[in-house]
């Protein structure tokens, strides 16, 4: 039987609701008895939401205060069709940021939540201190040899037209609609996605499962999928790893899970090379959420490593 809601989201803090542009969207904080201390702000991943650090906000809000944010169609913000991309997420952090925070801050994030983190950092230096990446999906640092890259210059601008033609039959109610109401049942989150997302079957739970589900059956919940996989919005900065690692002189403390099925763990030594400010921590027992797997490794890592650059105590 799936644990209810309530189980997980008691560990989440003050939960409250924040209209943003005539969206709601939902946060929690956890506040500090240190005011002096760094705050955090989390960010999930793909298919996320904060419940997904129920085992990192008690702990880190021992010593810092710490919000997380479900960004626009995830978790329990609203499900709305509009024209999705990272930079729409980045916007909604910074606005975040001016309305509740309004100091430098530590941003940690999860797979698609380390790209926002990231792009926030490029964009908006003021409001980064720091960043935390727990894995970082971005195939821009691959050492692509000469020749492969003249190919798929050739080879790209005659794929458009067969590329486009497979997403609109791909999102196309019929099918989309189809895979998505098989996708959201929580018996195939725990059968597929969870067990390529996860090292071990122990961290793979019915209060996990029920939290990445639920979510997937709120009002309009396909549609906002759909428009994030047919969203062709672009960024109008370059916001890739390649680009804007080596322009950040912020500390940066970069995760990842060894047995990670989602995002081969050898990218990330090809991210180090790009700056000497990032610090990488493998864990050897876990996959692609290591916060959630393992978060007492992450936990402390994260505690140590902002105490050795600002001294707040851990």
């Amino acid at each position: 039987m799936a644990i209810t809601a309530l189980s997980w989201q008691q560990r989440l803090g003050n939960q409250r609701d924040w209209v943003w542009r005539g969206w709601q969207t939902r946060y929690t904080c956890m506040r500090s008895a240190s005011p002096s201390s760094t705050p955090l702000l989390l960010l999930h991943g793909f298919g996320g939401s904060i419940g997904h650090w129920r085992h990192n906000l008690p702990e880190l809000g021992q010593n810092h205060t710490v919000y997380a944010l479900d960004l626009l169609g995830f978790g329990a913000s609203e499900k709305v069709t509009t024209s999705f991309g990272i930079e729409l997420w980045v916007e909604q952090v910074y606005d975040f940021w001016r309305s509740f925070v309004k100091q430098p801050v530590i941003l940690v994030g999860n797979s698609i939540g380390s790209l926002v983190a990231l792009a926030a950092a490029a964009a908006h230096p003021e409001m980064v201190s720091g960043i935390v990446m727990l894995n970082l999906p971005d195939a821009s640092v691959l050492e692509v040899p000469p020749l492969v890259k003249q190919a798929i210059a050739l080879i790209k601008p005659l794929s458009r037209p067969a590329l486009a033609l497979t997403k609109w039959i791909v999102t196309s109610p019929l099918i989309f609609d189809g895979v998505f109401w098989l996708a959201r049942h929580p018996q195939a989150i725990r059968l597929f996605w969870a067990r390529q997302a996860y090292a071990g079957k122990s961290a793979v739970t019915d209060e996990l499962v029920d939290m990445f589900s639920t979510p997937a059956y709120d009002r309009n919940a396909v549609n906002a999928l759909r428009a994030m996989v047919r969203s062709t919005a672009k960024p109008t900065q370059d916001y890739t790893a390649k680009a804007v690692l080596p322009t950040l002189t912020i500390p940066m403390l970069l995760f990842w899970g060894l047995k990670d099925r989602m995002v081969p763990p050898q990218l990330a030594k090809l991210f180090v090379k790009y700056n000497p400010n990032l610090k990488l921590v493998e864990i050897e027992n876990a996959g692609h959420c290591p916060h959630d797997e393992c978060p007492e490794i992450v936990n402390q890592e994260i505690l140590n490593w902002i105490n050795a650059w600002t001294g707040d105590r851990d």
